[in-house]
């Protein structure tokens, strides 16, 4: 565990999910009693807030209390409950009540007969969130910052560890008089459930862990599971997407080219992703791992880094550049105000450099510290020289400190009398109902992570999403399977058949990038067609101009940005689903895009009607099954006076 994003990895994306105001009426009380606390209705939520003081050094060395902010949400039928739901945030160093949405969404089915529960972790949210101001507010992490912050929280730091902040739910659920919980966690929410879990397991009726890790494990610190999953990702996404699958090779041999150009010949790059967001960096062996190793944009990612590091490799730079920049973006889990309270960096740092265990002695002073660090990767490099592949172990650690991970908390001061790490797993794990939920395609926590969790719990059910991605029973998820899963789970302790984890579909890959239309393999014509294989190409290029907005819509409705290699685009939520305007979208140099996308959502069909200039000009409607590997598109309209009647697999 590390200073890691969470689930929403560009800038655009790390707002609050909040719900829309929900009005108070008469007859609705404002204040509930729960065990022996009164809540309050929530402004513009629809449930009861409090806050329980709680002593900030249980052992009272220290004075001071910290507000352990909650949110409640009742139960909506007649009579007692069936039991309470609660969820916990991922980060660390983010607030559970600020994805408030999501979490209600997913126990929604239950919720007629089960009140829900969050709370914010001390040092975050509203429950006095850390702040660190130079590291909260700086261009990107350094290890000294972080060893600032320690220094700047001094015998506070330790005070902010998972351990404290599980304790805090246990007297939560004390006073509100709850005595037992089914928690659902995810990414750094299934270690502080693991947490909770192992010291207090009398309060768990059921626990899983969605993107779970382990607490501890051989080689934990050195992140054993991570390039094999890196590698497993791109292989195994090849192998299911028929253009990629018919090229020679793996997915690794095929980006193998253009890591070689990159490591022999660095660019200074400069990629503007939107009107306000330009981007100046050296692409070089780094940038690409970063793009590999952080995976975001998550769906773009996968469906375009094996054709993009092709295209690299003939010379068209564009396609490959763009995904360096959306991953260097994709490293911030701050929101745009750098506001602690919605993601603190100071609390993300004090747990992961004093909860997990590091590469280095972490009770040994700094100096020692930093000597061991340099004998220690001297050591690896010589000893596992693949450890990191196709990356060397300099080439990972070129990464930004949010995800290499292992240099982080070099600098992370001593605090006398504290003996790290704080989170200590036992040799024996409680024999509670567990499901772990991973994602077949989850770098950051991999299925392989979720199974050396799953192992330490003797009834632990393991369920890996084909094709899943980083946490999989959220609204953003690829398929429905996770939900449907936990939500079993937590109802009647079974996860029941789920068959339904081995169908979820495969992602379709971008076959290659084309600097011309004419490049295109054309689509195919249908009776009453008039349009030549010229024109049938042009069709290629706007369905694939349409379908590359469509992928980053998958990980924002809102915005405007532009095209790869012209023209822009504007997003906005619609339902379910997301509107796109395209405005003169380049995809390929010689073709100009415009019109309205309808995306639905996932599952849905994609409706287009498109404008064309440049290599073509007409207009065109079309419509595609967004997750069917399998899937068509239709096409009709008129090119240069032509009617076009085509279909083509889906873009």
């Amino acid at each position: 565990m590390a200073l890691r994003v969470h689930r929403f990895p560009l800038p655009w994306l790390l707002v609050p999910v909040l719900l829309g105001a929900v009005p108070v009426h008469a007859a609705e009380p404002v204040a509930l009693e729960v065990g022996r606390l009164t809540l309050q209705r929530c402004e513009g939520v629809p449930g009861f807030c409090g806050t329980l003081p709680r002593a900030l050094d249980p052992s009272g060395a220290l004075p001071g209390t910290v507000p352990v902010y909650f949110e409640y949400y009742p139960h909506r039928a007649p009579g007692p409950a069936a039991g309470t739901l609660v969820a916990a945030e991922g980060g660390p160093g983010s607030p559970s009540t600020d994805s408030r949405a999501e979490y209600l969404e997913l126990f929604e089915p239950l919720r007629a007969d089960h009140d829900v529960l969050l709370m914010d972790y001390r040092g975050t949210g509203r429950s006095g969130a850390v702040d660190c101001p130079a590291l909260q507010n700086a261009p990107q992490l350094t290890e000294a910052l972080i060893g600032e912050c320690g220094r700047a929280l001094g015998r506070r730091a330790p005070l902010y560890s998972t351990t404290l902040a599980a304790d805090d739910l246990a007297e939560l659920l004390e006073a509100l008089g709850i005595a037992r919980i089914s928690l659902y966690g995810d990414s750094y929410g299934t270690y502080f459930s693991q947490v909770f879990a192992l010291r207090h397991p009398t309060r768990v009726r059921a626990l899983v862990i969605d993107g779970a890790y382990p607490l501890s494990g051989p080689d934990y610190a050195w992140y054993p599971h991570y390039a094999p999953a890196v590698r497993q990702r791109f292989n195994r996404a090849c192998e299911r997407a028929a253009p990629c699958r018919a090229l020679p090779g793996s997915s690794m041999e095929h980006i193998a080219p253009a890591l070689a150009q990159l490591r022999s010949a660095p660019v200074a790059a400069q990629v503007r992703l939107a009107d306000t967001q330009l981007l100046d960096f050296m692409a070089g062996p780094s940038q690409l791992a970063l793009v590999m190793y952080g995976g975001y944009p998550r769906y773009a990612t996968v469906r375009e880094t094996d054709a993009a590091a092709r295209a690299y490799a003939a010379g068209d730079h564009a396609p490959l550049l763009r995904l360096m920049a959306e991953a260097l973006l994709s490293q911030d889990s701050r929101d745009a105000t750098h506001s602690p309270r919605l993601f603190s960096a100071g609390l993300a740092a004090a747990v992961s450099c004093q909860d997990p265990p590091q590469i280095f002695d972490m009770n040994r002073p700094v100096a020692a510290r930093l000597l061991e660090r340099e004998r220690l990767i001297t050591q690896r490099r010589a000893q596992f020289p693949e450890h990191y592949a196709p990356f060397t172990l300099d080439e990972y650690r070129g990464m930004p400190l949010d995800w290499t991970f292992i240099d982080q908390c070099v600098r992370w001061p001593n605090v006398p009398g504290v003996t790290l790490p704080l989170v200590h797993a036992p040799e024996a794990y409680p024999d509670l109902p567990v499901l772990v939920v991973s994602g077949e395609f989850d770098t950051v926590d991999s299925a392989a992570d979720g199974a050396a969790a799953a192992a330490r719990w003797p009834a632990a059910h393991h369920v890996v999403i084909a094709n899943g991605l980083h946490v999989n029973a959220l609204a953003h998820a690829r398929s429905a399977c996770g939900a449907q899963l936990v939500r079993r789970f937590l109802a009647e302790l079974t996860t029941g058949d789920d068959r339904c984890a081995a169908a979820a579909p495969p992602m379709r890959l971008v076959g290659r990038f084309v600097r011309r239309a004419e490049e295109l393999e054309p689509v195919s014509a249908l009776e009453g067609n008039e349009a030549g294989p010229s024109l049938l190409r042009a069709v290629s290029a706007a369905l694939l101009s349409a379908e590359d907005a469509v992928t980053r819509a998958r990980e924002d409705p809102s915005g405007t940005r532009l095209g790869l290699r012209g023209g822009r685009y504007s997003l906005a939520s619609a339902g379910e689903g997301t509107d796109i305007e395209l405005q003169k979208v380049r995809w390929t140099e010689d073709l100009e895009v415009s019109g309205q996308v309808h995306w639905p959502g996932r599952g849905g069909t994609v409706h287009a009607m498109l404008t064309l200039e440049g290599a073509a000009q007409g207009t065109l409607s079309a419509e595609w099954p967004e997750d069917d590997p399998e899937g068509l598109a239709r096409i009709d309209g008129r090119l240069d006076g032509r009617r076009v009647r085509a279909e083509a697999p889906a873009p």
